[in-house]
């Protein structure tokens, strides 16, 4: 169905002017508006909840960097397209490796103290994949610590405003008002927001956007992501016309707590690279039967293995055992693992984690440059959110972090020429948000049944193993609620349960269209239709042609 004006104006105007819109506030997005700041700039940050509620304030692991004479950026290189599998942007690749060191820097400056030994050096840990010990970290809450330090910057900054229990709905752009002149490029004119505690849409008039807002977690059924990951940023993006790359590679992350009541929480991959074995319904380790590197493998390995092992012998979980290691040194080093699995009963110097694979990181996204632009000017997009070409078909273990910091920077200078080359906004150029004579949702009860079957159909066909007729099962399905919730958009009020099913139903829909296209196994997808990986990597790159 195409987009339909709304009726009567529910809200005429936002009258907080902004040199930049921030959506979201993890990483990713606290570093640009940091950065942005520094250079002059008026920053809005708009997050759906409160403003720790981010995909960084559950990272673990912590953030690769070349910090030890032991490593060299060669090496980390080397890692990275290793586990890309073809696909890595090398330019890309060297290019945020190298700028690495540099951002630990900042991020300490701005008050991120990681753990370092006695001699005052950082304490390296090592995951899989990686030949070398490269990961800074705070014990094994890496991501709330720096997202507690960049929000203690935030709030101390003059410059930056933070607004909490904001939803984006849309981007405005001149292409979507109208305003497009011939031989014009498109560009970004403003951002509408739902103001979920006042209840009303604000039209925000702004010539910058940046998307940080996480991943897409949410669209499968178990997930390590926080219920905001839903991908909203990559749906408002394809709908306003941006391009959107690679989205078949969805990692699951091998090792997510088992639990009946769908309870998410990660036992980070660092456990494995401290000596944690993986092991059967049988008790048996069996890593060694799918690759040389054990459980030190990169994670669509491990993964894919622990998926063959669950369905060989009909279990419901595989176990990870780190008995090996004292409780002392487990406390130390997990603290926050090993309470929580105290709290389960489960003692993890003693006893074994039950642990099952769960959707964790979106490694393709919307398109962009190493500045964060995007196919669209003034739309820039920065962290899980992006694809920079980093990743390819398979993120390397805490790379992540380590992009968001070195894109954040390069697109904060970024933007600060684009808005020395923008002409302001005018005025009358900014549809106003209209809501008119729509009904609020009376059937409230369909919403929850459509997320439900979305999140079933992702997991049963769109999982770490597909096969042609999965997917278009999964395409047929995803398509008619796709169908039924647009309809449903445009003739209720909108409420945030209705935004993220709308944005939730668009990512599946692009996810298994972006599957469907790829004829080959590479990285994280696999399909047993075609087993083989072609001589020729190629990108998956997809666009909605109109409005």
């Amino acid at each position: 169905m195409s987009a339909k004006p709304h009726g009567k104006v529910l809200y005429l105007k936002f009258n907080m002017k902004f040199d930049a819109v921030v959506v979201g506030s993890g990483i990713a997005g606290l570093s640009f508006a940091l950065k942005s700041s520094k250079l002059g700039h008026k920053v809005a940050i708009i997050t759906k909840k409160e403003r720790s509620d981010t995909n960084t304030n559950h990272a673990q692991g912590g953030i690769a960097s070349v910090t030890s004479c032991a490593d060299d950026f060669d090496s980390h290189v080397k890692d990275t397209l290793i586990a890309g599998d073809g696909l890595c942007n090398e330019a890309a690749v060297r290019a945020i490796v190298s700028a690495g060191p540099r951002q630990i820097k900042d991020l300490i400056e701005e008050g991120v103290e990681f753990t370092s030994l006695e001699d005052g050096s950082p304490s390296l840990g090592r995951e899989g994949g990686h030949s070398q010990r490269r990961i800074l970290h705070v014990k094994d809450y890496t991501g709330r610590a720096i997202e507690e330090a960049l929000l203690k910057a935030v709030a101390a900054d003059p410059n930056i405003e933070i607004l909490e229990h904001h939803f984006a709905i849309d981007l405005i752009t001149k292409a979507k008002a109208k305003t497009l002149l011939e031989n014009q490029d498109d560009s970004i004119i403003g951002i509408y927001v739902y103001d979920t505690k006042n209840n009303v849409v604000k039209t925000m008039k702004t010539p910058v956007v940046m998307l940080a807002t996480g991943g897409t977690g949410c669209v499968y059924l178990y997930t390590t992501n926080p219920e905001i990951a839903t991908g909203d940023g990559i749906a408002m993006a394809y709908r306003a016309g941006a391009e959107v790359a690679n989205l078949e590679f969805i990692q699951f992350h091998p090792t997510a707590m088992y639990s009946r009541d769908g309870e998410r929480f990660l036992i980070s991959e660092a456990v494995r690279g401290e000596g944690a074995i993986l092991r059967n319904a049988k008790g048996e380790a069996f890593m060694e039967r799918y690759d040389p590197r054990k459980d030190l493998a990169p994670r669509d390995i491990v993964a894919r293995a622990i998926d063959s092992e669950m369905k060989r012998l009909g279990s419901a979980h595989v176990w990870l055992d780190i008995t090996k290691r004292s409780a002392k040194e487990l406390k130390e080093r997990f603290p926050q693992i090993y309470e929580h699995c105290m709290e389960k009963g489960i003692d993890i110097s003693k006893d074994y984690m039950p642990v099952v694979p769960a959707a964790h990181y979106m490694c393709g996204g919307v398109r962009t440059g190493l500045d964060g632009s995007t196919t669209i000017k003034g739309l820039y997009a920065c962290g899980e959110v992006a694809c920079t070409g980093l990743h390819g078909a398979n993120r390397l273990a805490s790379n992540s972090l380590l992009e968001a910091v070195v894109i954040a920077d390069n697109a904060a200078a970024a933007v600060d020429k684009y808005l020395k080359d923008v002409r302001p906004v005018d005025e009358g150029e900014v549809p106003l948000w209209k809501d008119g004579d729509m009904r609020n949702p009376d059937e409230r009860v369909v919403l929850h049944h459509n997320l439900e079957e979305l999140k079933r159909t992702m997991r049963d066909y769109v999982g770490i193993v597909r096969t042609t007729k999965r997917l278009e099962r999964a395409l047929n399905r995803v398509e008619n609620l796709h169908r039924e919730i647009d309809e449903y958009y445009w003739n209720f009020k909108i409420e945030p349960n209705l935004i993220e099913l709308r944005n939730e139903v668009q990512v599946a829909l692009l996810i298994i269209r972006s599957a469907l296209s790829r004829h080959e196994s590479r990285g994280l997808h696999y399909t047993l239709d075609y087993p083989l990986k072609l001589s020729e990597a190629r990108d998956t790159i997809l666009k909605k042609e109109s409005f």
